[in-house]
């Protein structure tokens, strides 16, 4: 092939992302690469917490109750095979952190996707149909936006344990995914819906309806991948948001059980021993929570002003 034939041969799509402005605006943040760096580091620790973590909290034959209440390894009393300290049953804090950052992370990337789904498939329909439907569907979510996140989540774990009683701590993480989710489909209804309805009068909109394509169609071929940019960056945010919302749910008692605990129900159970002097307990499971919801924050925060056009 000649240079000519290479020159106009098209790119390959990652070729073209890192000639993008995004890569650009990436490359030339640190903070957003620090925020990407720590992001991803939590994301593998905890995916593979049983080959990172040094030992499996949950395993009984690795536990001794002897080794309970042990300060952090740089401090008087600490153990160097425990670097971060150790609980009240002997369990190390370190892999606590890791197998519990695995909890929080799985339940909210399920919950972000599950309110995504709801979301932008009510804001698809209310933008596309308009009249009755789309005011039926938009008031709806207007009622709920007057329902803090947190009450919605407590009302539906409630609803749940009633229905469940006997099978509810199997279910934990699916109810917490439910909850989550139905609290928080709201944004991505109303941000898909404004685009869907500039989106329904552009000319192959108008084309596609002419030859007779239906509805379905139309949204999910023609008008949703021109919506799916806002989306991805509510559902950064959300992500962080959804996580704090587990961790809240879990340290009030109504998340996850303590025989798999997330981020949030370490923090509970470190609470107790707070004031006691055993303060390591509670407040390093704090600390990986406040930098992953940092984390994702700013990169949240970047891919938002990354993407508006407005800011270049």
């Amino acid at each position: 092939m000649s240079a000519a034939d290479k020159q106009d041969a098209p790119q390959s799509a990652l070729a073209r992302f890192f000639d993008s402005d995004l890569w650009w605006s990436f490359t030339h943040s640190p903070v957003v690469m620090l925020a990407a760096l720590v992001t991803v580091v939590i994301i593998f620790s905890a995916v593979f917490a049983p080959w990172v973590a040094p030992y499996n909290p949950f395993d009984l034959a690795q536990l001794d109750l002897m080794d309970s209440l042990k300060p952090p390894a740089w401090l008087e009393g600490g153990d160097p095979r425990y670097l971060l300290g150790t609980d009240d049953q002997g369990r190390d804090i370190f892999s606590t952190i890791l197998y519990g950052a695995r909890i929080s992370l799985l339940v909210g990337f399920l919950s972000v996707i599950v309110a995504m789904l709801i979301g932008v498939t009510v804001g698809l329909i209310a933008g596309y149909a308009g009249g009755l439907t789309d005011t039926i569907l938009m008031r709806i979510a207007d009622i709920q936006l007057t329902f803090p996140a947190i009450l919605i989540a407590l009302l539906v774990d409630g609803v749940m344990r009633g229905l469940l009683p006997g099978s509810h701590e199997n279910l934990a993480i699916f109810v917490l995914v439910l909850a989550i989710a139905l609290s928080s489909w709201v944004q991505y209804a109303r941000t898909v819906r404004s685009s869907t309805l500039v989106e329904r009068t552009r000319e192959y909109v108008q084309a596609a309806q002419v030859i007779g394509l239906p509805a379905p169609l139309i949204l999910v071929r023609h008008i949703l991948p021109n919506v799916l940019g806002p989306v991805l960056v509510i559902a950064t945010i959300q992500l962080a948001l959804a996580i704090i919302i587990e961790a809240t749910l879990s340290f009030l008692g109504v998340g996850v059980p303590p025989t798999s605990p997330s981020l949030g129900t370490l923090i509970r159970i470190g609470n107790d021993y707070l004031f006691s002097g055993e303060w390591w307990i509670t407040v390093f499971p704090g600390l990986g929570l406040i930098i992953l919801v940092l984390a994702v924050n700013l990169l949240g925060d970047w891919l938002r002003d990354a993407l508006n056009p407005k800011l270049r």
